[in-house]
């Protein structure tokens, strides 16, 4: 029976989830299903070739899709083509995998899962509404759904427009308009509703990424506590989890933690076939959010030479698991090349930098044009456990030898010396611009710092690091519970990332002589573990205590205006304001003519505020030429933003909006 792969049953239940009714729990299980079918070709190919985790199926996956995403593109087919080569793959491999005999039960990944799963619950309780970037990525999954005929320039949200540079290639948003395929939901529910299904998923790969780093269930345990904590215990509402089928959620909390699982198992293995998922997880962060493969090169760089200098082993491993992340990251990146240097962020003008330093003040020291850094105060905003994990850097010299200390140190120095240097932080944010630049201070290790620390203070302290964790968390929580406004308040304690930069700093030749003393102090057993959960105890007590439903709309237009756009033809193209159309962009399958210029990329065909101006003048004139220079067919008013009532046949009419046939 062990022959037989769990995952095969994903194809019976989802067969059972589509008699179930499209809302509620029958929507949940519908996604799940489908969600984990999507994993069987990654699963099978893990399996044949002896990979153990759910990291590297995962990531063979999405390795998958990406070669059907491709075949969709070159031959201008429907998003099916690319669920048939997941299929062909999948049959291909099964043989294979059925030869693999399976090991036995590993019990702590499923103990995880069910964490995320109770996690996840409170998260679809509590729903979600469609705003921000949401309304973009949902937009682009919505054409990939519907379209016959797919190409890159397809999913954009203009029909003269061009790609944008951070999500020209859509793996991500791909994958979920599968999801919405199989699971035979609207694309819609997908995004509002799958982020509670990918959260056990999130809690595992984070689990294993610890595992696999510190050799030990419980250092995943006290990783997987703080991650947890800074990313959705510390914010409250569910935190960022809340976003976490959107690409640049996806990418932070599924994507990085499956490269660094299946990085450690190669560096700890030394197994090269690990450097596959690695690089199929690496191409899926370099396709996800392009600047964020590149940030977390810094960190693993760092890591690998301070694990060189520090125990002068792991060479092979290390060069070919650096070698797995950056060279898809560089093939992306130069296939973005051309669209880059297309963009306004890119190399700025006087006037843009500008323009980003004064949006982003508070966030950052400014001395000139030229001279700026990250404000010290931001790497501690995520409250009590970001704040220890700073504090606990030091104390990575302390084990010199473990390879969790070479990536909490090597990890941590790169990053807080580009951003908080005045020199080097322009020259950075003139590459990724401002905006993104800004970003890397969360691939800091803050997870691994803290389970570090926790492993640390219990081989200081014994069983007297249980009482002293809860008493530091306590306190911790109290002081410094987080600043997670839109802006930058507060932030953490400044002094705390200085004793992460000087302590970590001191902690490259201090290591040395706390080695030949007194060897590594640590412990990575059971107090470990305990402690870094009692820590964050009073994170967590917070975090659920006041949960509340997210303000706006579900679904932020009217539902006949809605079915009157999904009647229209595919592809067409609707002029409206600019909040209007971005919304009817997302909720049917056609093109806009405008969009706000924050979620249109800035480039030369796109031409945001070219269009922004154009949107304004015909809500001024009425002028109905300009609709018709940008081929638009149909024209939808917003009775609250227009008074505009031009003489053309109505379509559909509600007591908010009207559409008009041009």
């Amino acid at each position: 029976m062990n022959r037989i792969p769990l995952v095969l049953a994903a194809v019976p239940l989802l067969v059972v989830a589509r008699l179930l009714p499209d809302e509620g729990l029958g929507l949940a299980f519908r996604l799940a299903a489908a969600s984990a079918c999507l994993l069987i070709p990654g699963a099978l190919l893990a399996r044949a070739l002896r990979l153990p985790a759910v990291a590297e199926a995962a990531a063979l996956s999405l390795g998958v899709l990406f070669l059907g995403l491709v075949a969709t593109f070159a031959l201008g087919t429907s998003i099916l083509l690319a669920l048939i080569v997941m299929g062909a793959v999948a049959l291909a491999a099964l043989p294979f995998a059925l030869r693999a005999r399976a090991g036995p039960l590993d019990w702590p990944p499923w103990a995880v899962a069910g964490a995320g799963v109770a996690f996840g619950v409170l998260l679809w309780r509590f729903g979600g509404a469609l705003g921000g970037d949401a309304l973009f990525h949902l937009a682009r999954v919505r054409k990939l759904e519907a379209f016959d005929e797919l190409s890159l320039d397809a999913v954009a949200e203009f029909a003269d427009g061009g790609p944008h540079p951070g999500y020209a290639f859509p793996l991500w948003h791909g994958l979920l308009a599968l999801v919405a395929k199989l699971a035979g939901v609207d694309p819609t529910d997908v995004v509002l509703d799958e982020a509670a299904i990918l959260v056990p998923l999130a809690f595992v790969l984070v689990f294993e990424a610890g595992r696999a780093l510190f050799n030990s269930v419980w250092g995943g345990v006290a990783v997987l506590a703080g991650q947890a904590a800074i990313t959705g215990l510390a914010p409250g509402d569910g935190g960022a989890y809340d976003s976490l089928a959107l690409p640049g959620t996806a990418a932070r909390q599924l994507l990085v933690p499956m490269v660094l699982a299946s990085l450690f198992l190669l560096i700890r293995e030394g197994r090269p076939i690990f450097a596959l998922p690695v690089a199929a997880a690496s191409l899926a962060i370099a396709l996800a959010h392009p600047t964020y493969a590149l940030f977390l090169l810094f960190p693993l760089v760092g890591f690998a030479v301070v694990r060189l200098v520090w125990s002068r082993q792991d060479l092979f491993s290390l060069t070919g698991g650096l070698a797995a992340v950056g060279l898809p990251t560089a093939a992306v990146f130069l296939w973005l090349q051309p669209i880059v240097e297309d963009t306004a962020g890119h190399t700025p003008a006087q006037e843009e930098i500008r323009r980003a330093l004064e949006r982003y003040s508070r966030e950052l020291d400014v001395d000139s044009l030229d001279r700026y850094s990250l404000t010290p105060e931001v790497f501690g905003r995520s409250g009590a456990v970001a704040i220890a994990a700073l504090v606990a850097i030091p104390l990575a010299g302390l084990a010199i030898r473990s390879r969790w200390a070479a990536f909490v140190v090597g990890g941590s120095l790169p990053v807080l010396i580009l951003t908080l240097s005045d020199f080097l932080f322009p020259t950075f944010a003139d590459l990724v611009s401002v905006s993104q630049a800004r970003r890397i201070a969360g691939f800091l290790p803050f997870a691994f710092a803290f389970a570090g620390g926790c492993a640390v203070v219990a081989g200081l302290l014994r069983g007297a690091a249980l009482p002293a964790a809860l008493a530091a968390g306590l306190w911790l929580q109290l002081t410094w519970p987080g600043d997670f406004g839109p802006h930058l308040d507060h932030g953490g304690p400044a002094i705390a990332t200085w004793i992460a930069l000087v302590g970590g700093v001191a902690a490259l030749p201090a290591g040395f002589f706390v080695e030949r003393r007194w060897g590594s102090i640590e412990r990575r057993g059971l107090f470990a573990g305990l402690a870094a959960i009692l820590f964050v105890l009073p994170v967590a007590v917070h975090g659920l205590r006041d949960w509340r439903e997210p303000p706006g709309q579900r679904v932020p237009l009217t539902p006949g205006l809605v079915q009157a756009l999904r009647k229209l033809p595919e592809g067409g193209v609707v002029f409206s304001d600019l909040e209007t159309s971005y919304r009817i962009a997302a909720l049917a399958p056609v093109y806009v003519a405008a969009g706000p210029p924050a979620h249109v990329a800035d480039t030369e065909d796109n031409r945001p505020y070219a269009r922004r101006r154009d949107v304004v003048r015909f809500l001024r004139t009425g002028d109905l030429s300009i609709p018709r220079s940008y081929g638009a067919g149909w024209l939808v008013v917003d009775r609250e933003r227009s008074l505009l009532r031009p003489a053309l046949p109505v379509v559909y009419a509600d007591d908010r909006y009207l559409l008009y046939r041009l």
